[in-house]
């Protein structure tokens, strides 16, 4: 029996083509403006000052607008809902905006004088400012942190540096403090005025101003009466001419800075010792 032969059928494979995908350009997403925070707000007077009343002015005041390229006038109307004259419609009757004790606290619901104080306002900055609590953290940490700094390093410092940042503080009196006198008031410094003490402490010619006065109390140079000069205290030989206009002892800590003056203070730090 004759076997039938098998037909293979050639199976057609369609053709997928590869769809194009487009790279689409990422669109500019411009930055929104920070919305306005409806919320109560209190305004201080700069300088601690607390008058019983003081009037801030509400009128005849502009405002620089720089997309629109020019000052607007500002005014504060309570029957108005904007600050700003070119925008006001109908009778304009003008409000006071008076501080109490040296302060102005505006209820969330007048955000027309809470706007026209927070932003537009020429004197903000300058005769008040608004409280922000965050602002205010974020200031008392910086300080706290500064006092920390100066702290640590006045408990760590040796003591001619500290008696030449003390000197800077009390004069002359230093001579007569004890060690433990000078400590306790050296960091009594560092915690009351830490950035000054962190600046007195970076600076190379407190140290210097110091060696000179020191050396001038013990009589091995002295300044003449015209505080022109300083002169060797066993013969009154000129050592250096104070430049005019200049404190002596900033005079001679930058003199010895230089080659002439670097012998001269080797030759007295050995008369000190």
């Amino acid at each position: 029996m004759a076997k039938k032969q098998e037909t293979k059928k050639e199976v057609e494979v369609p053709v997928v083509e590869t769809p194009v995908v487009e790279t689409l350009k990422p669109k500019k997403v411009e930055p929104k403006k920070p919305e306005w925070e409806i919320r109560d707000r209190i305004y201080y007077l700069k300088g601690n000052k607390k008058p019983i009343s003081y009037s801030m002015k509400s009128s005849g005041i502009y405002y620089f607008d720089k997309e629109k390229g020019y000052e607007r006038e500002l005014k504060y109307c309570q029957n108005q809902i904007t600050p700003f004259v070119d925008e006001m419609k109908g009778d304009q009757r003008l409000s006071h905006i008076i501080f109490r004790d040296g302060s102005l606290f505006v209820p969330k619901e007048k955000t027309v004088l809470q706007k026209l104080l927070s932003m537009y306002h020429p004197h903000k900055d300058k005769l008040f400012y608004e409280y922000n609590p965050v602002q205010e953290a974020a200031d008392d940490i910086e300080i706290l942190e500064l006092e920390a700094d100066a702290i640590v390093i006045a408990r760590d410092m040796d003591i001619d540096l500290a008696e030449a940042i003390m000197r800077v503080e009390k004069g002359s009196e230093v001579s007569k403090m004890s060690s433990k006198e000078l400590k306790r008031d050296l960091l009594v410094f560092a915690r009351n005025n830490p950035a000054l003490f962190l600046e007195l402490a970076s600076d190379d010619n407190v140290q210097l101003r110091n060696f000179g006065i020191k050396a001038t109390e013990l009589g091995i140079i002295k300044l003449s009466s015209d505080q022109r000069k300083f002169l060797w205290g066993s013969n009154d030989r000129p050592i250096m001419t104070v430049p005019f206009d200049e404190h002596p002892y900033t005079a001679l800590a930058h003199w010895f800075k230089t080659d002439e003056g670097m012998e001269i203070y080797s030759n007295i730090e050995k008369r000190l010792n």
